[in-house]
């Protein structure tokens, strides 16, 4: 089994949820000059809720020390955090490096490359698509395109809920040779579904959860299909401009308007640690091809948890989770609830994002790194998650649930569930694209 294999699957929120449990440490090292922390007056905490700190220097050095010790652990150039709370405070800091040959500092108004927060975005086009009564969570994908295997059985909501049982294209071994083969390769759409549907379903629509990213191609080309627009375009105007998001766009090919950090990955031919910087993201496109940077990402965070670009009726149905398999984490329709935090993680070569809210403190926490290789089989991302709000919120530590025994690799009968490169597109699951 290569590292890609291993990352394809990791795309899906049960992979990002399934970290190890990491307590926070003492010890520093320089990496690189911290941001100032805002510190303001705490405000009363709600009766029944654990207090959110406030961010005084002396939790802002305990948080440095947390993501230094996990930086050195997991051998992270670098990466950038962002945690809100409102009467509580800000902290913004980047550490370590964008660039390992010349040594250029992380920097906080960095472009990044989001993986699968990406899902976040196509699955939001798609409920619109389903306020405006052009679609219904119900309607079988089959009514739309042809060609999917149950496709007359598998709804928009089993898909946008990774309740599809179609196999995960980027597990498949020919488009793992294709892609780490060439990297700078486009692929099309159709060329992601031909390696998924040259696999037997996995399971009956809706029997279970399993994180697949053929589900966000399909839903992709749905939305190009009903609105007559690429997805692109519907990404951008539609929903990346009505929540005010300057910096975050769909990409057509390689393009990656700078400032941004090399990413380092080692999803290769070789297994050996590349830049993977300019590779296409094309292979990840509805699963897992957007950029956005640190601000940005703070801002759709909540605008995903509170639902402010849809009806309530929508919303609704969109928190609304199933579960991934362990206790405190569930997945609804294109986002997951870990431990009260809602939100996505994002894990594509080079690249791991994690965007998530807590509505009980009004919290928002932003990481952002230029890695996406694995330590210990967790993902990087999901270790930060989990030191930073082991400090501030410990009654909702993320993901808080230590993984379970490895399942088989993409070239045996049973995949594995969600991660990948792109987006592994990294989530709670994780797959190339999550």
């Amino acid at each position: 089994m290569t590292p890609t294999h291993i990352r394809f699957r990791r795309a899906c929120v049960a992979a990002a949820a399934a970290g190890l449990l990491l307590a926070p440490a003492v010890a520093g090292s320089a990496y690189g000059t911290p941001a100032a922390v805002r510190s303001v007056p705490a405000a009363p905490t709600p009766d029944g809720e654990e207090g959110f700190p406030e961010l005084t220097p002396a939790v802002a050095a305990q948080l440095d020390a947390a993501v230094r010790q996990v930086m050195r652990e997991a051998r992270v150039p670098g990466v950038i955090v962002g945690l809100w709370a409102p009467g509580k405070g800000s902290y913004v800091r980047a550490f370590g490096v964008a660039d390992k040959a010349t040594g250029a500092p992380m920097r906080t108004d960095f472009n990044t490359r989001i993986g699968s927060l990406t899902k976040t975005f196509t699955v939001t086009a798609v409920l619109q698509l389903v306020d405006q009564g052009k679609l219904g969570l119900d309607d079988p994908i089959g009514d739309y395109i042809a060609g999917v295997p149950n496709g007359d059985r598998i709804t928009l909501r089993e898909l946008a809920g990774m309740r599809s049982g179609l196999f995960n294209y980027s597990e498949d071994p020919d488009f793992d040779k294709a892609f780490t083969t060439d990297p700078d390769r486009p692929f099309t759409p159709q060329e992601l579904l031909d390696y998924s549907f040259r696999h037997p379903v996995q399971f009956e629509p809706n029997a279970k959860f399993e994180y697949s990213n053929t589900n966000l191609i399909l839903l992709g080309l749905l939305v190009e299909k009903v609105t007559g627009r690429p997805l692109k375009d519907v990404i951008d105007r539609d929903v990346v401009e009505p929540a005010g998001l300057g910096r975050t766009l769909f990409p057509t090919g390689a393009e990656f308007p700078a400032p941004h950090a090399q990413g380092y990955t080692d999803q290769t031919a070789s297994g050996k640690i590349e830049d993977a910087t300019g590779w296409d993201p094309s292979w990840a496109w509805a699963a897992g091809a957007m950029i956005s940077d640190l601000q940005n990402l703070r801002s759709w965070a909540r605008t995903l948890a509170t639902g402010t670009l849809l009806t309530p009726g929508t919303q609704a149905q969109r928190l609304k989770t199933t579960s991934v398999g362990f206790p405190g984490a569930g997945y609804g329709l294109g986002l997951f609830n870990v431990q009260g935090w809602i939100g996505h993680n994002g894990s594509l070569p080079g690249y791991e994002s994690l965007g998530i809210f807590l509505p009980q403190q009004q919290a928002t926490l932003v990481v952002i790194l230029n890695t996406d290789v694995l330590h210990d089989g967790q993902e990087p991302s999901t270790l930060f998650g989990e030191a930073i709000t082991g400090i501030v919120t410990p009654d909702h530590v993320y993901p808080g649930h230590k993984p379970s025994a490895p399942k088989p690799s993409a070239s045996a009968s049973a995949p594995a569930s969600p991660t990948s490169p792109a987006s592994s597109a990294s989530t709670p699951p994780a797959s190339r694209s999550g």
